[in-house]
């Protein structure tokens, strides 16, 4: 897993969430990660959904944020936990072996603790001050997203504050894969501004 990581953001969103998830896979984006924090229970499944038959075919793999429930629901590729989530294990358990199950980490200890537990993936959070998660707390900065990618082997994600800028610090300090949200949602052409984070990675 190498490139660039999308999520959704249907507040910050320019031209609607299906739109910037078709831009995304059209992009060559790695993942996409669906996150509706307000949503209820039934239109999370259909976006999801949605989401997932236009990932279909593609290389894009879906993820889900929190939810397991929907994850399974609608076949994802896997789901992202943060620390106060369903615990992996449990996670793991329903998903089965065979699903990506990344990990939202903020510090040295909890990135090897979860990679300890058999997290595919790091999702690094916050990097740098962001507005786009309300609870996402004090930016880590990149000193802690590089101590956490010397003390871990499994992918890195960087999330958080993250535009073109900053890639390039994030990106020396060892990050598999960027994620910027509003950089890149609030954009008329979303699916240029993934591509200049694809070409930083040679992709």
């Amino acid at each position: 897993m190498k490139g660039y990581y999308f999520i959704t953001d249907e507040a910050l969103s320019a031209a609607g969430v299906m739109s910037d998830v078709r831009q995304a896979v059209a992009a060559g984006a790695q993942v996409v990660q669906y996150r509706n924090k307000t949503a209820d229970t039934r239109r999370l499944y259909e976006e999801a959904r949605q989401i997932g038959e236009l990932c279909a075919g593609t290389h894009t793999r879906l993820i889900i944020n929190d939810r397991v429930d929907i994850a399974l629901a609608v076949r994802a590729h896997g789901a992202h936990i943060g620390q106060e989530d369903l615990p992996y294990a449990e996670a793991r358990r329903l998903l089965g072996r065979d699903a990506i199950i990344g990990v939202t980490v903020h510090d040295v200890e909890e990135a090897k603790a979860a990679e300890a537990a058999g997290a595919d993936y790091l999702g690094v959070s916050p990097v740098f001050a962001t507005g786009t998660k309300s609870d996402a707390g004090a930016p880590c900065g990149v000193e802690t997203l590089a101590a956490i990618r010397r003390a871990c082997r499994v992918p890195v994600v960087a999330i958080g504050g993250i535009d073109l800028s900053n890639a390039d610090a994030c990106i020396a300090a060892g990050t598999d894969m960027l994620c910027a949200i509003s950089a890149v949602v609030a954009r008329p052409d979303v699916a240029a501004e993934i591509l200049k984070f694809q070409r930083k990675y040679g992709l």
